[in-house]
């Protein structure tokens, strides 16, 4: 074993050791570029670290996140902690699961990510800006408040949840809740865990009255789908679960307000890209999305358990042992993206698709492993957006906090990015 500095290189594995007793309040401090700043100062793709009281390996980069999205090599199971499913994914749900169990429960979801299903919630997104720009009749609007609500709106109404239209908003601040918790210690993290309990309760409640009769629903919708979906072995899932995973697709569609502020923060910060988006193509309007999503921070790390002993890359990954899997780093590699710590559209211009160096909603195949299959819904609803603020709309950036702290997980620009004397232009 040599020590360098901060930094142990074991004579076992070829890779470093950081030397600190424990790493979890470092990581906190330090947050998105936790894994990154390490990555740079070992000059090593994969290091180890302790976290939490255990060993954990972090890695980094596209042949990283090709491993780590390896079914043989790699387990969800007991990987994400307990208390960001208690108030993120809900204990037991489809992010937690493996293999078969995971496929069958993906089928759930895949019919209601294609395509044309993406293209239609693009088109409703978009018809509600107009309603929301031509009601607000305000001389502000909070863009990640107001995105919130829309989607919330959007995302019931889709699914088939039953909820009355003044409550709209205290369920979109229930889903934010949630995700702002991920990487929350103290009162936030409990505010999330709150707010999940009470909405899963809610669902819960609703699911149990579907399956009465005491309440009808549409049989087509996606709500009456997972309602009475069976698991391998032939049985509804209970009803917690239902109201869990029918929560997995109305809490990402919530959550795509992150992104939509920080495409709207990227129109004010690069004003150049204004005008090619107004006479441009959806090519374009794609390529400036994809790049917000690739720059601007969202989820910091993703996380998973060796299944089998291995070697990769000079490291020895013993079974059960954490890894964590750096998205913000990946997507921030200078080895990937053309001066990648700087926004620039070009990067998706006639793009080859990868899936393992852009991996901002998870890596790998999203119909059989774990990348996110609503990544397309997200793309489409940013496109909408984006189309209406370019095109549509006519506002005023007024004086404010727009700085964004990584060491906050997630994060969002300190003011949620208020607008002023907003028109419809057409």
């Amino acid at each position: 074993m040599v020590i360098k500095g901060d930094v142990i290189v074991s004579a076992n594995d070829n890779i470093p050791h950081d030397q600190k007793l424990d790493n979890s309040i470092t990581l906190i401090q330090e947050g998105y570029l936790f894994i990154k700043n390490r990555i740079n100062r070992y000059q090593s793709d994969i290091f180890k670290a302790r976290i939490l009281g255990q060993n954990v390996i972090c890695m980094s980069g596209e042949n990283a996140a090709k491993v780590f999205y390896d079914p043989k090599r790699f387990t969800r199971k007991g990987a994400a902690p307990y208390r960001i499913q208690q108030s993120l994914f809900g204990v037991g749900a489809i992010q937690t699961l493996d293999d078969q169990e995971h496929r069958h429960r993906k089928k759930l979801f895949l019919p209601y990510m294609e395509i044309a299903d993406q293209k239609r919630l693009g088109k409703i997104v978009k018809e509600e800006w107009e309603k929301a720009i031509t009601k607000k009749n305000k001389k502000e609007i909070n863009i990640f408040e107001e995105a919130g609500i829309l989607l919330c709106r959007v995302a019931c109404n889709w699914v088939g949840v039953p909820v009355e239209a003044s409550k709209v908003s205290v369920l979109a601040e229930d889903f934010i809740a949630m995700v702002y918790a991920f990487g929350a210690i103290g009162p936030r993290h409990w505010k999330g865990r709150r707010a999940r309990n009470k909405v899963e309760n809610w669902l819960e409640e609703l699911v149990k009255a579907v399956r009465n009769g005491k309440i009808e629903i549409n049989k087509d919708s996606i709500m009456y789908s997972f309602t009475f979906h069976r698991d391998l072995d032939g049985n509804l899932l209970d009803n917690r679960m239902v109201a869990i995973e029918i929560m997995n697709i109305l809490r990402p569609i919530v959550a795509i307000s992150t992104y939509i502020t920080f495409m709207i923060l990227a129109l004010h910060e690069h004003p150049e890209h204004v005008e090619l988006l107004r006479i441009g193509t959806e090519e374009d309007l794609e390529a400036f999305v994809e790049e917000v999503r690739r720059f601007y921070p969202f989820g910091p790390f993703l996380a998973a358990r060796v299944k089998e002993d291995f070697e990769w890359n000079d490291c020895t990954f013993n079974k059960g042992t954490l890894v964590l899997l750096d998205v913000y780093g990946t997507n921030h590699d200078n080895r990937i993206w053309e001066d990648a710590n700087h926004f620039n559209p070009r990067n998706f211009h006639k793009r080859t698709e990868n899936k393992y160096n852009f991996i901002p909603q998870g890596g790998g195949d999203p119909s059989s492993g774990h990348r996110c299959p609503g990544e397309g819904i997200t793309v489409e609803v940013m496109k909408s957006t984006l189309d209406f603020f370019v095109n549509q709309v006519k506002y005023e950036v007024p004086a404010q906090d727009l700085s964004y702290p990584l060491n906050e997980m997630p994060t969002l620009p300190k003011s949620g990015f208020i607008i002023s004397n907003v028109a419809l232009t057409k």
